[in-house]
């Protein structure tokens, strides 16, 4: 019997061949959008000399919703008084109930009651929100409300000329422009058969899509008067896309920096794939836990 932990210590052994036991295993890389490798220090740097700073992420990626939160406070740091927050995750006619939470006139229960908050809240837009509010910083709610995303992808853009004034104004000024490319088209008919869509007729995802991002825009443009750090899924800036060319009409002339994160099987260098998606792509080992 006193042999048997030795020949455990060896079957034991043999389960970690192959395994990274020397060395660092990082969690993330930082590119810039030719690929080359850089670091932290050097993104915030280049991010403290933007107007406008889009930050993509992937929804349940922590590494992504960590990394928001730092840059976020590194760049308060640089500059607390010029410093204004907005997200995807928050809708514009939600903008009353953010406010009145950062003043504190509603409790954090009250505004998770009547607020249309993401499942994921409370672990990933949580702190950025909290951040804002402890230290008196400026949220801004930019998404379109998701019943008229609803309703433009099941009508089309032009329905929106119908709604009522007082709806319109949580809405991009109408008409929004909107030209359909065919690798957009075939993406957003791959993802409504995906997603069980078989309905009859034309269905209107990429337009439901741009009042979307023309919404954002719109929300930053009207909000801006100092630097500008706004939160969305990587879709919605990757490649300078999504809401990028209705700010640039919304509000011309601003230096926009990007910085979005992906995922890949190795992290030493970055995939052909993701060359150009960003001015910095933050680069997570594909098995990396996800929040949910």
């Amino acid at each position: 019997m006193k042999f048997i932990p030795a020949v455990l210590v060896l079957v034991l052994s043999s389960c970690w061949t192959g395994s990274n036991v020397s060395g660092d295993i990082p969690a993330y890389r930082i590119f810039t959008s030719e690929g080359k490798g850089t670091d932290y220090a050097a993104m915030i740097e280049c991010l403290a000399g933007a107007e406008v700073i889009f930050i993509g992420e992937t929804h349940n990626c922590p590494i992504a919703h960590w990394m928001e939160f730092e840059i976020t406070k590194a760049l308060y740091h640089i500059d607390s008084a010029g410093l204004v927050l907005g997200a995807e995750m928050f809708e514009t006619d939600d903008q009353h109930l953010v406010d009145a939470y950062l003043s504190r006139e509603i409790t954090s229960d009250e505004f998770e009651e009547k607020a249309r908050l993401w499942d994921n809240y409370w672990t990933d837009y949580y702190p950025l929100l909290f951040f804002a509010k402890d230290n008196g910083l400026e949220f801004v709610a930019t998404n379109v409300p998701r019943r008229y995303a609803a309703y433009v992808k099941d009508n089309g853009l032009e329905a929106l000329d119908s709604l009522p004034e007082e709806d319109k104004q949580f809405i991009a000024p109408l008409p929004i422009d909107f030209e359909y490319d065919e690798e957009t088209d075939e993406m957003f008919s791959l993802m409504r058969m995906m997603m069980g869509d078989e309905g009859q007729g034309r269905s209107h995802y990429a337009e439901a899509q741009a009042v979307k991002d023309a919404t954002m825009a719109w929300s930053i443009a009207c909000s801006f008067d100092r630097r500008f750090i706004h939160y969305n899924g990587n879709f919605h800036s990757d490649m300078r896309g999504g809401i990028i060319p209705y700010l640039e009409k919304y509000l011309p002339g601003k230096k926009i920096v990007t910085v979005c994160c992906a995922r890949q099987d190795e992290i030493i260098s970055l995939d052909e794939e993701n060359l150009g998606r960003a001015d910095f792509i933050i680069c997570v080992p594909t098995d990396m836990t996800m929040t949910f």
